[in-house]
């Protein structure tokens, strides 16, 4: 036993394929990208969060950037082990000269095979973690939303996040019926590359493409508030000159019909598996939309209109399932059935 062994830190952790958030005492300590730039001589680490993705798409052949999870999962387990210890580092802002033992909760998605749920749990205990508790991510967004999820009565939970959209029916303590499908933040991106290419003849990269759906991203061609057309500017496919192309809204809500499409179908394929009482519940107080796909202009209009059940969006969309994981770290007792150990 160190002498330093009492100091425990306990840190609730929203592993996303687009951003990492660490939460420390309810506060949150860490809101990065979740990637990493790597120097491809030596292995080692170059950067991390913000400042490797200002590298994305600009990077040398000595240096390589790294999204360490796709869809959802550990792609990279070397990378994500790395970029979970250098997270924890950059929290720690306390201690800085005694390794305290740390108490993690991290949340996972609710289609992770027993393969990726060791994938998570081996990197977080490599990158110091002494107890890990992992957490369904539709859980933790409902938690983090503000709902019993203990109580005997019916929640519905839609998290798209970068990697997966998480659909769940929860009912005392369980999910009672879910989906999760590999159609989210990163395939609407993907989307608007591709569009941008057979529309307008512009290559764009991922980051300017993530750009386009931050100022101009819609699920509908009419909506209250439209935002302003988004200037792109990239090479010719043609001739290799620079153009500059406005993008529209319309545009956007147009060619990302077809994903939004997909999600409406796992939704309603939730709401059929869903038995009647609960279903009950759910059309009394709506559906609540979480993740950054949550912040989509027009995303609940669409869904309500599709659907006939109300959609509400969480207060903090970007941060639910960060905040829930946090509620569960700091109640273990009260939420250790909803744990995986």
């Amino acid at each position: 036993m160190g002498l330093f062994s009492f100091l425990t830190r306990e840190l609730a952790i929203d592993l996303g394929t687009a951003n990492t958030i660490i939460i420390e005492n309810d506060k949150i300590v860490v809101d990065e990208p979740s990637i990493v730039a790597i120097d491809q001589a030596t292995k080692k680490l170059v950067a991390i969060g913000n400042e490797a993705r200002q590298m994305h798409g600009k990077t040398h052949e000595n240096i390589k950037t790294i999204r360490p999870l796709r869809d959802g999962v550990i792609a990279d387990f070397n990378a994500a082990e790395q970029m979970i210890r250098e997270m924890i580092k950059m929290s720690n802002t306390h201690n800085r000269y005694f390794a305290s033992s740390l108490k993690m909760v991290v949340c996972i998605p609710s289609g992770s095979t027993e393969v990726e749920i060791r994938a998570v749990r081996d990197s977080s205990e490599h990158a110091g973690g002494r107890d890990v508790y992992m957490i369904y991510e539709p859980m933790a967004a409902a938690i983090g939303i503000g709902l019993d999820v203990i109580a005997p009565e019916g929640n519905m939970v839609v998290d798209i996040g970068g990697g997966t959209t998480e659909i769940a029916v929860i009912a005392l303590g369980g999910i009672v019926c879910n989906e999760s499908i590999r159609i989210a933040g990163d395939g609407f991106t993907s989307d608007i590359q591709a569009y941008m290419r057979h529309q307008h003849n512009i290559k764009v990269g991922e980051k300017t493409a993530e750009d386009i759906k931050i100022f101009v991203g819609a699920a509908l061609p009419d909506i209250d508030n439209p935002p302003q057309d988004y200037l792109v500017r990239g090479p010719n496919m043609m001739t290799a000159l620079p153009i500059e192309v406005p993008v529209s809204y319309q545009e956007i809500a147009h060619c990302l019909d077809k994903s939004l499409t997909k999600v409406e179908s796992a939704i309603l394929s939730v709401l059929e598996q869903t038995p009647p009482e609960l279903y009950a519940d759910i059309v009394q107080k709506g559906i609540y939309l979480a993740g950054g796909g949550g912040l989509l202009r027009g995303l609940a209009k669409r869904l309500a209109d599709k659907i006939s059940i109300q959609f509400n969006v969480a207060e903090d969309p970007l941060h639910a399932v960060a905040r829930g994981t946090g509620i569960a770290l700091k109640n273990l007792e009260k939420y250790s059935k909803l744990l995986i150990r």
